[in-house]
Formats: structure tokens, C-alpha cells, sequence
């Protein structure tokens, strides 16, 4: 994760500073870009800190280690579902959503209610209950 924690918290300073140049180039003439810069370095700044508490909580992965070899990142890296349709609904619910701004109001309701149920059908996939064995 240092690689990451370098990148993210190296693109904060560059954003703002950034936001702010444009900012008096522009006299503060046009107001949403600089914002949008500034919110930019916000935005890499808290996924720097973010992975920088990470990486304090968690040993170093193999890819941190200089001398690593291929074979110590070998294993499980999560849990991937290959059968599963959920994230086919999530798409169509995106696609519905994306439609009604050129439909009308009403197809975004009726989007929103078949995400949220597609959401939560992904989420809880793999869950068996709170008692299960």
C-alpha cells in the first residue's frame, strides 16, 4: 500500500494548488472549477489518509517488499461469485436510470426501487441468517 498512500497524498498537493492557480488566472471569474480542483484534492486526499490507517492495521502485502517474489502473492485475493446475476440487474437498473433522463422523471423512481433491490440482493448473496451453522 505504500505505493498507493505515495500516489494519493502526492496528487493532493498538486490539485490544490492546482485549483488555486486556476483560481487567479481566472480572477475567481468562473467559480465551479476551482472548487471542483479543490474538492479534487480533497477527494485524493481522504483516500490517501484512508489507505494510510489502513496500512498501519494491516502487515505488509507482497507487493510492498522490494525482494518479493511472484509465488508470495499466490491464494485467495477475495471472494468472486462466477454464477452470479446481480451485478447483470445492477446494470440494467443503471441503464433504466440513464434512459429516464431522456423518458421522463418517472422511469428514475422506478429505476431507483429495482436498484435498491438488485443492491441488496448482491450484498446479501452469500448470506445464510444470523443463525445460520
Amino acid at each position: 500500500m505504500k505505493t498507493e498512500i505515495k500516489f494519493f497524498l502526492f496528487l493532493a498537493p498538486f490539485f490544490v494548488l492546482m485549483g488555486l492557480i486556476y483560481g487567479f488566472w481566472t480572477d475567481w471569474q468562473e467559480p465551479v472549477g476551482p472548487f471542483g480542483i479543490l474538492l479534487s484534492g480533497a477527494l485524493v486526499a481522504m483516500v490517501g489518509a484512508y489507505l494510510s490507517l489502513t496500512a498501519r492495521r494491516i502487515d505488509d502485502r507482497p507487493e510492498d517488499d522490494p525482494e518479493g517474489l511472484i509465488e508470495q502473492g499466490a491464494g485467495d485475493q477475495g471472494v468472486y461469485a462466477p454464477w452470479s446475476w446481480w451485478p447483470l440487474a445492477i446494470g440494467a437498473t443503471a441503464a433504466i436510470v440513464f434512459a429516464s433522463l431522456a423518458i421522463g422523471w418517472w422511469l428514475f423512481y422506478i429505476g431507483a426501487a429495482l436498484g435498491v433491490v438488485a443492491l441488496v440482493g448482491w450484498v446479501m448473496e452469500f448470506s445464510r441468517g444470523q443463525h445460520a451453522h
